[in-house]
């Protein structure tokens, strides 16, 4: 095969319909506008609803737009994991456990307060001033991942259009 000899497949190109030619042809006479009315007139714009408040009328002007792709962590401080038992392991498990995260949802660590004690820590999200002071303090830390299997949550609100 060579690319002269390639070509659409039968009946799926139809020829342009050619209205307002004349009684003998498909589109004759009122050309498939019907006769009289508003819509057998070219005065009346694309953007008319037909009397119905308009499209850039009812949306909200309000700037900017809410992600919904947005990935929501549960924070936890190092000040919070110093109250662990040194040598301890620190999960979202163990976390929820002792109610300092809520019973779903993903967990971070962020770096405000002190930690005195080596724990191996293991959570979703780590900041790097987090993971600094950990190491420094003698722990060790570990990022699990995330349990999306695209990295990235299903959509929430008016993303999801296919119901």
């Amino acid at each position: 095969m060579k690319i002269h000899d390639l070509k659409p497949a039968p009946g799926s190109r139809r020829p342009k319909r050619r209205v307002a030619r004349g009684i003998g042809g498909k589109g004759g006479k009122t050309a498939g506008r019907g006769s009289k009315g508003q819509g057998a007139r070219n005065n009346v714009p694309a953007r008319f609803e037909g009397g119905q408040t308009p499209l850039h009328r009812r949306t909200p002007k309000a700037k900017g737009f809410t992600n919904p792709f947005r990935v929501e962590y549960h924070v936890v401080n190092l000040s919070t994991l110093d109250g662990f038992d040194a040598g301890a392991e620190v999960t979202p498990d163990t976390l929820r456990a002792s109610g300092l995260v809520a019973k779903r949802g993903l967990v971070k660590v962020l770096a405000r307060g002190d930690l005195t004690k080596s724990l191996t820590v293991r959570a979703h999200g780590f900041s790097a001033a987090a993971v600094r002071a950990i190491e420094a303090a003698g722990g060790s830390v570990e990022v699990l991942p995330l349990p999306w299997p695209t990295g990235r949550p299903p959509a929430r609100g008016n993303a999801l259009t296919n119901r």
